[in-house]
């Protein structure tokens, strides 16, 4: 019976299937799903190994007939990013035209607390889950998409099945830095990275790297990625030791300008002149690079455009599509002074 299933295309399976294949009732299933209190390792795995058999999902609509709270979701990986507050407002307008109220939920960047909050969204019946959080786990994602409705801002994972993806062509916003600064006339280009730790293709500093490395190959070029610490920890000390580096580049591709902004401070600070000693382009067009005493040239990504596709891409899903839908928004470069 359980071969018929899985090669039956137009046979949609259903919850009772996944008990049936699993040996279990259809109220363990659902506990499972709901990663209820009380469920055993043993049950989860046989459960989850007969949900990925059988390419199970939870029907949306089937979850809409019993009710909607429309409440979403909101899980952000940290506030201090002023880009991101662009993205949340948008998303948070389109999803109040549509009578749906935000709940915003921060993860810290920590996979256990993001888990723990994606549970407590679930637990609270709402309606679907919009993430920003770019370090997130793809296999944590999958499973909690098969019970709700979720669509991930800069995470970069286009052959997911279950959840939608909304980003900025990140790739090709490193390789538009690059070409600003070429179009300038600098040939001595290297990218200020952080130390990734091993991180997946899905993180977006990933995609710039590629971006800036395929723009630098192009231009016969070789590239230079320099890397401060991890994220989260003090840049001060490697912001000054890359300044004072006598091999420093003549400009520089700042991965965020998270790290731009306090770049170019110490740089003009430190007697360095901006864009006379040491061009600047940063990544996020953030609120701070706009300033005229900053005058910071970044890659704009379209916050407004982010937040509004993700919530309408969100909201789709919620509706009942279930084609999926990875989304890819052109970003573009803000030319300012500090190149």
């Amino acid at each position: 019976m359980t071969n018929q299933l899985v090669d039956a295309p137009h046979e949609r399976i259903t919850i009772r299937h996944v008990a049936k294949d699993a040996g279990v009732s259809v109220a363990a299933v659902s506990k499972v799903l709901r990663n209820a209190y009380g469920v055993s390792d043993i049950l989860r795995h046989k459960v989850e190994t007969s949900i990925e058999k059988l390419n199970y999902r939870p029907s949306v609509a089937a979850r809409g007939m019993r009710g909607r709270t429309y409440t979403i979701g909101v899980l952000v990986i940290e506030l201090s990013n002023t880009f991101l507050a662009g993205v949340i407002e948008s998303a948070n307008t389109t999803l109040s035209e549509s009578s749906y109220k935000s709940l915003i939920g921060l993860g810290r960047s920590a996979s256990p607390i993001e888990a723990s909050m994606i549970e407590s969204m679930i637990d609270n019946r709402m309606d679907g889950v919009l993430i920003v959080a770019p370090r997130i786990s793809g296999k944590v994602l999958e499973r909690y998409a098969r019970q709700i409705p979720i669509v991930v801002i800069a995470h970069h994972e286009p052959q997911a099945e279950t959840y939608d993806t909304v980003n900025s062509d990140d790739r090709k916003g490193g390789y538009l830095a690059v070409e600003a600064a070429l179009r300038q006339g600098h040939r001595d280009i290297a990218m200020l990275s952080y130390d990734l730790l091993d991180s997946p293709a899905s993180v977006v500093a990933v995609q710039r790297e590629m971006g800036y490395v395929e723009a630098m190959k192009q231009a016969g070029l070789q590239s230079r990625i320099i890397r401060l610490p991890p994220v989260a920890t003090d840049r001060k000390v490697a912001i000054n030791n890359f300044l004072s580096a006598q091999d420093r580049p003549r400009a520089v591709f700042v991965w965020s300008d998270l790290d731009a902004v306090p770049l170019l401070n110490a740089a003009r600070t430190n007697g360095i002149r901006v864009p006379e000693d040491l061009a600047i382009v940063g990544y996020d067009n953030s609120p701070f690079a706009a300033i005229p005493l900053v005058g910071l040239t970044s890659v704009d990504q379209n916050a407004a455009q982010l937040g509004r596709t993700a919530a309408e891409t969100l909201l789709s899903r919620i509706d009942g599509r279930e084609d999926v839908r990875h989304v890819l928004i052109e970003p573009h470069v803000e030319i300012r002074g500090s190149i």
